[in-house]
Protein backbone atom coordinates (compact mmCIF):
# COMPACT_ATOMS: atom_id res chain seq x y z
CA UNK A 1 0.00 0.00 0.00
CA UNK A 2 1.01 3.72 -0.85
CA UNK A 3 1.21 5.86 1.92
CA UNK A 4 0.80 9.78 1.39
CA UNK A 5 2.31 11.74 4.76
CA UNK A 6 1.32 15.65 4.06
CA UNK A 7 2.82 18.37 6.80
CA UNK A 8 6.43 17.27 6.88
CA UNK A 9 8.77 19.34 8.75
CA UNK A 10 11.55 20.39 6.10
CA UNK A 11 14.73 18.67 8.35
CA UNK A 12 12.80 15.32 8.42
CA UNK A 13 15.19 13.19 6.46
CA UNK A 14 13.97 9.76 4.50
CA UNK A 15 16.27 7.25 6.09
CA UNK A 16 14.14 8.96 9.94
CA UNK A 17 10.84 8.77 7.92
CA UNK A 18 11.69 4.94 7.03
CA UNK A 19 12.47 4.17 10.57
CA UNK A 20 9.50 5.57 12.04
CA UNK A 21 6.81 3.69 9.68
CA UNK A 22 9.65 0.79 10.27
CA UNK A 23 8.07 0.72 13.79
CA UNK A 24 4.29 -0.62 12.18
CA UNK A 25 6.46 -3.37 9.71
CA UNK A 26 8.50 -3.68 6.43
CA UNK A 27 9.09 -0.40 4.42
CA UNK A 28 9.36 -0.94 0.55
CA UNK A 29 10.43 2.61 -0.13
CA UNK A 30 10.11 6.25 0.88
CA UNK A 31 10.52 9.07 -1.19
CA UNK A 32 10.17 12.97 0.24
CA UNK A 33 8.94 15.25 -2.41
CA UNK A 34 11.59 18.24 -2.64
CA UNK A 35 11.31 21.45 -4.62
CA UNK A 36 13.65 20.67 -8.22
CA UNK A 37 15.50 24.69 -7.80
CA UNK A 38 16.43 24.55 -4.24
CA UNK A 39 16.53 20.75 -2.99
CA UNK A 40 14.56 21.55 -0.29
CA UNK A 41 11.54 19.45 0.88
CA UNK A 42 8.06 20.11 -0.24
CA UNK A 43 6.45 18.53 3.02
CA UNK A 44 4.74 15.71 1.54
CA UNK A 45 6.29 12.13 0.47
CA UNK A 46 5.18 8.76 0.60
CA UNK A 47 5.79 5.59 2.23
CA UNK A 48 5.25 2.26 0.47
CA UNK A 49 4.40 -0.77 2.40
CA UNK A 50 3.74 -4.00 0.84
CA UNK A 51 1.81 -5.44 3.87
CA UNK A 52 -1.59 -3.56 3.75
CA UNK A 53 -2.53 -4.36 7.70
CA UNK A 54 0.80 -2.54 9.32
CA UNK A 55 -0.16 -0.03 6.45
CA UNK A 56 -3.08 0.57 7.71
CA UNK A 57 -1.87 0.53 11.27
CA UNK A 58 0.79 2.73 10.41
CA UNK A 59 -2.07 5.37 9.19
CA UNK A 60 -4.57 5.19 12.35
CA UNK A 61 -1.56 5.67 14.39
CA UNK A 62 0.72 8.88 12.80
CA UNK A 63 -2.45 10.23 11.45
CA UNK A 64 -2.86 13.79 12.81
CA UNK A 65 0.21 13.03 15.52
CA UNK A 66 2.62 15.81 15.96
CA UNK A 67 5.68 15.49 14.33
CA UNK A 68 8.58 18.28 15.74
CA UNK A 69 5.85 20.58 16.44
CA UNK A 70 3.75 20.26 13.28
CA UNK A 71 0.90 17.86 12.91
CA UNK A 72 1.01 15.68 9.99
CA UNK A 73 -1.60 13.81 7.98
CA UNK A 74 -1.20 10.46 6.55
CA UNK A 75 -3.39 8.42 4.29
CA UNK A 76 -3.76 6.00 1.86
CA UNK A 77 -2.21 7.21 -1.25
CA UNK A 78 -4.79 7.94 -3.92
CA UNK A 79 -3.46 7.36 -7.86
CA UNK A 80 -3.82 9.80 -10.54
CA UNK A 81 -5.18 7.76 -13.39
CA UNK A 82 -4.34 11.46 -15.27
CA UNK A 83 -0.34 10.69 -14.29
CA UNK A 84 1.89 10.95 -16.56
CA UNK A 85 -0.23 11.10 -20.42
CA UNK A 86 0.38 14.96 -21.02
CA UNK A 87 -2.91 15.31 -22.54
CA UNK A 88 -3.59 17.71 -19.80
CA UNK A 89 -6.98 16.59 -18.37
CA UNK A 90 -5.16 16.16 -14.87
CA UNK A 91 -6.00 18.55 -11.89
CA UNK A 92 -2.57 20.29 -12.14
CA UNK A 93 -1.25 23.94 -12.31
CA UNK A 94 -2.47 25.72 -14.80
CA UNK A 95 -1.05 29.30 -16.03
CA UNK A 96 -4.06 32.19 -16.43
CA UNK A 97 -3.80 34.73 -19.10
CA UNK A 98 -2.16 37.29 -16.64
CA UNK A 99 0.32 34.49 -16.01
CA UNK A 100 0.30 33.35 -12.95
CA UNK A 101 -0.70 29.76 -11.56
CA UNK A 102 -4.07 28.96 -10.47
CA UNK A 103 -4.55 25.48 -8.60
Amino acid sequence: MKIFIKGLPTKVEESELKEVFGDFGYVKSIRIIKDRETGESRGFGFVEMPNDAEAKEAIANMNGGDYYGQRILVSEAKEDPGFGNNRGTGGGASRSRTGSYNR
